[in-house]
């Protein structure tokens, strides 16, 4: 894992990132508040809810790039189709949705690597490809019905066995158990390494579909910070 990478899983930064990594773990198990007394302003809070779930989300972005794809228009409730709009969480919870169309946030979604880093690395070292071709750029934006596959030899579960059989084993790696499931809107084939992106993250009646270890009313703070700070730049 980068440097940067351990940096940023520091106990005491308090941060959850996407990793297999224990100390992860950890932090789910400790952070049983949000907010400390310290954070009283609602911009100590926004603040706060930004610097967490971007943590988590950024694929090691820079706020500057975060910034150019941030898009202040979030999807509307149909209370048609979801009951009770009460039922329905914050669509705020989807303002993270444009990456979740990566193809390191794909590879790393569909178990193929334990980080987000090394997912990045699979790409770049050209182990990953899109509809059959090579593309080694970590920042691809996949569409609807995109098949992704991963070389079985890069996949982080698969071994070549002992005996000398061409067949890899599945062999569990420490602590992965937790981060074992598959969202919605991606439908992955372990036994030919890849994966088809269905559609776009949504959110629906009790159940939002964008993977966060934080509550959707967490990341609506986040989206006010964000939001108040493109109305500042006009």
């Amino acid at each position: 894992m980068p440097r940067k990478a351990e940096r940023r899983l520091k106990l005491s930064r308090e941060l959850i990132s996407m990793s297999w990594n224990p100390r992860n773990l950890y932090q789910l198990a400790t952070k049983k508040k949000l907010f400390t007394a310290k954070q009283r302003s609602l911009f100590q809070h926004m603040w706060k809810a930004k610097r967490d779930t971007r943590g988590y989300h950024d694929a090691n972005i820079t706020e500057k790039q975060w910034l150019r794809m941030f898009d202040p228009q979030l999807p509307t409730v149909n209370v048609r189709f979801i009951g009770k709009a009460a039922d329905h969480p914050n669509t705020a919870s989807l303002m993270y949705a444009c990456m979740e169309k990566r193809l390191d946030f794909i590879v790393f979604r569909s178990h193929f690597a334990s980080s987000i880093w090394m997912a990045r690395q699979l790409v770049v070292h050209g182990k990953v490809k899109v509809n059959g071709k090579k593309l080694p750029y970590p920042s691809h934006t996949v569409k609807d019905g995109d098949v992704i596959s991963v070389d079985p030899e890069a996949v982080v579960t698969l071994k070549r066995p002992t005996d000398g059989s061409k067949e890899l084993d599945f062999v569990p790696q420490p602590y992965q158990q937790p981060w074992m499931f598959i969202p919605d809107y991606l439908e992955v084939n372990y036994n030919t390494c890849s994966v088809v992106y269905l559609r776009d993250p949504v959110t629906r009646q009790g159940v939002t579909e964008v993977p966060s270890p934080y509550p959707p009313e967490f990341h609506a703070l986040a989206f006010e910070f964000y939001l108040r700070r493109g109305r500042n730049r006009k």
